[in-house]
């Protein structure tokens, strides 16, 4: 019996957001109207939407002494994720500084304070959490060495789902354990490096595929997802919706699909549910605070 459905090690960061007419080019400065401070960072929002699901989350990650880092520790709570694997302390809270434009599109800078500091050490001692978890999530805002620990301190029957998420290239250590690996456009291009031959989807899907991991998702924003693995590719036709912000939409998704695995839903399946998921978050501002409950995704 495990005591958690997933477990997300990754960071946490407080979100700083600016609304602007159009996201600046380079030298130039544009004006923004009002700044919102919410909880976020990539680990931290993907426990809080499993939770805020149902699921049964915990998060490994290590925030500041500070009043970001209490923002974030009472958010998760909130919500419902077990912060035994929270560590406090040794640098500031991670920030992200963010610009979303009338679209809802948006750009992300992070300073990774406290994040930089989530050790393979952490991860060792946090044995007892990897093997209480049926599934495993992380991301690429901590060091890549923290995730090679993670990766090395999986359980036999533990599944691993990685966003490698900001992108760049990945073991082959890594890679062979991803069961997905959920990318974007712009992180399976960077994940694919000299090979990324096509601008078809599909064939991203396929190339990313050879390189290792045992099944792959590739987000397509409002064009759904696919799905590949040995068995083939499968379409997931995107849920409509009018979007207002997509600040955390695709860790709304990687959450959901991560949850659904540890639930026993099929590869296909998780991923129709976390488009849902993921499409339900774009209609309300912030990262944390757009995330649906179950009921919600039901309404949809």
């Amino acid at each position: 019996m495990y005591d958690y459905d997933l477990l997300v090690v990754g960071s946490a960061n407080a979100d700083l957001v600016i609304a602007v007419e159009r996201r600046p080019g380079p030298g130039e400065t544009v004006l923004g109207s009002g700044l919102a401070v919410h909880p976020g960072g990539k680990g931290a929002n993907q426990a809080v939407a499993a939770a805020r699901l149902g699921g049964r989350t915990a998060l490994l990650a290590r925030l500041g002494h500070d009043p970001y880092g209490r923002l974030l520790l009472d958010s998760l709570r909130t919500s419902g994720v077990d912060t035994v694997g929270v560590l406090v302390g040794g640098a500031p809270t991670g920030v992200a500084l963010i610009t979303v434009d009338p679209s809802g599109d948006n750009s992300i800078v992070v300073a990774p304070g406290a994040n930089a500091l989530l050790t393979p050490d952490d991860v060792r001692a946090a044995a007892s959490l990897f093997h209480a978890s049926r599934v495993v999530s992380a991301q690429l805002e901590i060091p890549l060495e923290t995730v090679v620990e993670v990766v090395r301190s999986l359980p036999p029957d533990t599944r691993f789902v990685l966003n490698p998420s900001p992108p760049r290239p990945l073991p082959p250590e890594v890679l062979a354990v991803c069961d997905p690996l959920i990318v974007n456009e712009h992180e399976a291009k960077v994940v694919l490096g000299d090979s990324c031959v096509s601008a078809e989807p599909s064939d991203w899907a396929r190339l990313l595929l050879a390189k290792g991991p045992r099944s792959v998702v590739v987000t397509l924003g409002a064009e759904g997802a696919l799905v590949a693995s040995g068995g083939g590719t499968v379409r997931v036709p995107p849920v409509e919706v009018r979007a207002v912000d997509t600040t955390g939409a695709g860790d709304a998704f990687t959450a959901a699909l991560a949850w659904q695995l540890g639930t026993g839903a099929s590869l296909g399946e998780a991923a129709a549910y976390a488009a849902r998921v993921g499409a339900a978050a774009v209609t309300r501002q912030g990262a944390q605070e757009s995330f649906p409950t179950e009921a919600e995704v039901a309404a949809l």
